[in-house]
Formats: C-alpha cells, sequence, structure tokens
C-alpha cells in the first residue's frame, strides 16, 4: 500500500469524465478550471457536431490513419480530407482555451482519448464493416493511437508547462467486444469476440506509449462488465467506472488493484439532470465498497477520485455545473468521513 503515496492527485480529489454541454470552449474550461481546482480535465463538446465526438476527436490525432464521416459514422478513408480538418479544428480550439484559461495552472491534468478497442469497434472499414473485424487493421490503429497519445502530451505540456499529464483512454465498447456482443455493420449479427489476451497486448501499447511519453495512464469504461483485472494487468495506473454497475462479485478484483497501486476514478453523481443526494448518501456505496475490501480507511480518499458516473454532454450547463460541486463535496466526505 505505500504505492498509494505516489497516486498523482491531492487527496479528496474530483474530476470529470470528459464531455460537457454546448460549444464554447472558452467557457467550458473556465467552468472546469474553477469548478476542479485539484484536477481539471479538457472538455469535450460533442454538441458540435461530427469531429468533437469522442471518436472524431480522436480519429484527428492519428497519423496517417485517415477516416471520413458517413452516414453510418466513421469510416477509414484514403487521404484525409474535410472531416479530419474539422475534428483538428475543434481540438485545437479546444487547446487554446486552455492555454489561455489554465496556462498558469500547475498540477494534475486530464485529457481523454478513446481506446483502441473502442475505435475499432466505432469505425468502419473501406468495405463498411466493422474496422473490429480486421485483426491487423486493429493493430494498426493501436500503433497509430499509441504515436498520437505522445504527439498529444507535448501539446498539452507546451500549452499548460506545469501540467501533471494524465490520460485517460475511454473504452465503454471494450464488455462488448470481449463478450461479442459487437453488431455487424448490417445489425442482423455480432463480431466475433476478441480475445482477452489480444485486448490486453493492444490496451497495454497505448498505456505503454502514455508513460513513455511521461504521463499517467487511466482506463474509463462507465459500461456494465468492466475487466478490471485485465484492465490492471494492461497497465492502468488507475481505472474509471461507475459505482452504479459494482457489484460484490467486483470486490476481488478491485482489491487487487488498490493492493497493487491502482487508483480508482468513481462515478458517484448522475451524468444527467436530475435530483442530488446530500453529499454523504453520494458516496455510501464507495464507503460500502471500502470496508468490504477492507482497507484503512485513511487510504480512501487518496485513492479514489469522485467522478460523475459519466460525461455531461447531456446535461444542462446548469446541472453541469452542480454535478462537478456535488462531486467535489463527495470527495471531502470520503476524506473527512470515511466510514458510513
Amino acid at each position: 500500500m505505500n504505492e498509494q503515496q505516489r497516486l498523482p492527485w491531492p487527496e479528496a480529489s474530483a474530476t470529470g469524465v470528459g464531455s460537457w454541454p454546448g460549444e464554447d470552449p472558452a467557457e467550458a474550461v473556465r467552468t472546469i478550471v474553477g469548478e476542479l481546482p485539484e484536477l481539471p480535465h479538457l472538455p469535450e463538446l460533442p454538441a458540435r457536431g461530427a469531429g468533437a465526438d469522442m471518436v472524431g476527436r480522436t480519429a484527428g490525432m492519428l497519423p496517417e490513419f485517415p477516416v471520413e464521416v458517413q452516414p453510418s459514422g466513421w469510416r477509414v478513408a484514403q487521404r484525409p480530407g474535410r472531416d479530419l480538418a474539422r475534428a483538428r479544428d475543434f481540438l485545437s480550439y479546444d487547446l487554446d482555451a486552455l492555454e489561455e484559461r489554465a496556462h498558469a495552472y500547475a498540477g494534475p491534468l486530464k485529457v481523454q482519448l478513446a481506446g483502441p478497442l473502442t475505435l475499432a469497434a466505432s469505425i468502419e472499414l473501406r468495405g463498411g464493416e466493422k474496422l473490429l473485424a480486421d485483426a491487423g487493421a486493429v493493430r494498426d490503429l493501436t500503433e497509430a493511437l499509441a504515436e498520437a497519445v505522445g504527439a498529444h502530451v507535448r501539446d498539452v505540456r507546451r500549452r499548460v508547462p506545469g501540467a501533471e499529464p494524465i490520460v485517460q483512454v475511454d473504452e465503454p465498447s471494450l464488455p462488448a467486444a470481449l463478450l461479442g456482443t459487437v453488431p455487424t455493420a448490417s445489425g442482423y449479427s455480432r463480431l466475433p469476440a476478441v480475445e482477452r489476451v489480444t485486448a490486453e497486448e493492444r490496451l497495454r501499447t497505448v498505456f505503454d506509449a502514455v508513460a513513455r511519453a511521461g504521463a499517467v495512464p487511466v482506463a474509463h469504461c462507465c459500461a456494465r462488465s468492466v475487466p478490471i483485472d485485465l484492465l490492471r494487468r494492461s497497465g492502468a495506473r488507475a481505472i474509471g467506472l461507475d459505482v452504479a454497475w459494482l457489484t460484490r462479485a467486483s470486490d476481488e478484483a478491485i482489491g487487487t488493484a488498490v493492493e497493487n497501486g491502482v487508483g480508482l476514478f468513481l462515478g458517484v453523481v448522475a451524468g444527467t439532470d436530475r435530483n442530488l443526494s446530500d453529499p454523504a448518501a453520494t458516496v455510501d456505496p464507495v464507503r460500502e465498497l471500502w470496508n468490504r475490501i477492507g482497507f484503512a480507511p485513511e487510504l480512501l480518499a487518496r485513492t479514489v477520485v469522485t467522478t460523475p458516473s459519466c460525461g455531461l454532454a447531456g446535461a444542462s450547463p446548469v446541472y453541469a455545473r452542480t454535478a462537478l460541486t456535488a462531486c467535489r463535496a463527495a470527495a471531502r466526505v470520503l476524506r473527512d468521513e470515511p466510514r458510513r
């Protein structure tokens, strides 16, 4: 448990998952830096359209792997076109806003990108089938993503020199890829399940690239049946989960991860507008989990970062700000009242 001392965020930290409502990057960054002073993140604004979405944003970073928008979604293209140019412009605008509003910030700063399995389950080959169906194409995509990670981290450091980058690799499609439930292009069948050893290799390639860039790799998946052990073995330094999907069956894997120095980003606040509970009730599932796995209470607020359950793109601006405030209050409860 000594490893816990080296988790790269302050005790009682809170952060966002990634996406944010609206279309104004300057306003989004201003709000997030103000509400999350200990662990801000670069927001994603998918309301702007194709290229600002999670897949398009990441695709715009990939070297020598052009894609374009088709009626069915993103598809591999012969050469870069206006869709990629738009995606790159969106990211540039967001980084400009970050530089303007957070240039003097010093401390952990989180950025997000889509992981290799989720990209492969979302991007189509030229023939129309999901890229996930072609093992060679998935390998090439993963290598391009690993190269893109380093360039992105360098750009963030240039714009915010005091930043200690954390790279969150979003893998919402990972459970489906492992279970063989990703639909084919026709929708009438399912793609074969990805072998766990292959998924681990692809994820490790990306996590290793993050670490080589001097950043901290975090895996995030707010779906059911997250393969926690696989993410830990792949090299994730922290794992982001929605507490609503955690059951006692997850306890052993979570306990092993924590014992090995892996942090937890736990979604405790709803991602869409609703009435919120008081902070103590909000973190009750986290405190109950911690009690079950049996670690010392004083380690709870060092290990766990509180977050919304998933991105906030579907929330109203007022609720999104309220959700971040609620996450900060919840984090303080984990520090001040670790036992229920």
